[in-house]
């Protein structure tokens, strides 16, 4: 299997996990394990399906739709004949169903704090393809495992250092964004720090911010030059113990 045949299956990959155990899938998802450019398009279509699931639930349709609806069918053949051709039901629904497109097209499109939160949420579902190697990419992992280290305090980040030595690297909205994984207690974390100038307005004080998401937590803080996320797929007990 390529690539593209792996993205051609892939794309039909539920961002919530329900697939992970699908034979269907389960070639793609070893291709992708693999080959870290597909990897990081997984992870960045993941997050794209996440982030519009769950804005198209925060859409109510209006009570009286099915009833528009039916009243619209019942419109007659006489009508219907004397319409002009741009009128036609066919016509006017494609019309609609363009400007719906594009009006929900713009709705979803989020910004750049709240891509960078539903891309780190969607892609710490994926924890087979996360890893990282190399010294300061250790070190930091070291400090992160610490039970003596919380959450909020400043961490040692050499941000070129570890785009060089091995920290797992993927895009968010064109902007790079380090990923690297913990542990405390038998819980895995997952870490997402970027240049505070890449993502203005997501977190500005050193006290971290827990915002829950479903099943999953996150936590945000800042210090001078960098935005750090974590994520806890275990909840905001696990997050909170981290304070």
């Amino acid at each position: 299997m390529n690539n593209e045949e792996a993205k051609f299956i892939l794309q039909g990959y539920r961002p919530n996990g329900t697939d992970a155990s699908d034979a269907t899938f389960s070639a793609a998802l070893e291709q992708a394990r693999k080959d870290p450019a597909l990897a990081e398009w997984l992870a960045k279509m993941q997050a794209f399906d996440a982030a519009v699931s769950a804005k198209l639930t925060q859409i109510d349709p209006p009570a009286d739709l099915r009833a528009s609806i039916l009243a619209g069918g019942a419109v007659t053949a006489a009508m219907q004949a004397a319409r002009p051709w741009w009128r036609h039901p066919a016509w006017m629904a494609a019309a609609a169903s363009v400007a719906m497109f594009l009006a929900v097209g713009v709705a979803l499109w989020p910004n750049r704090a709240e891509a960078l939160t539903d891309f780190a949420l969607a892609d710490a579902r994926i924890s087979a393809m996360h890893g990282g190697h190399g010294h300061e990419n250790n070190q930091l992992q070291r400090v992160l495992n610490d039970p003596t280290t919380r959450l909020g305090q400043k961490l040692p980040i050499q941000f070129a250092n570890l785009l060089e030595t091995g920290c797992r690297t993927v895009n968010c909205r064109g902007h790079e964004v380090l990923e690297l994984c913990f542990q405390r207690d038998g819980v895995w974390f997952h870490a997402y720090i970027v240049r505070k100038s890449d993502f203005p307005g997501l977190a500005s004080g050193s006290t971290p911010t827990i915002t829950d998401h479903g099943r999953a937590s996150l936590a945000a803080w800042a210090d001078n030059d960098h935005v750090v996320l974590v994520v806890s797929r275990s909840g905001r007990k696990s997050l909170e113990a981290l304070l």
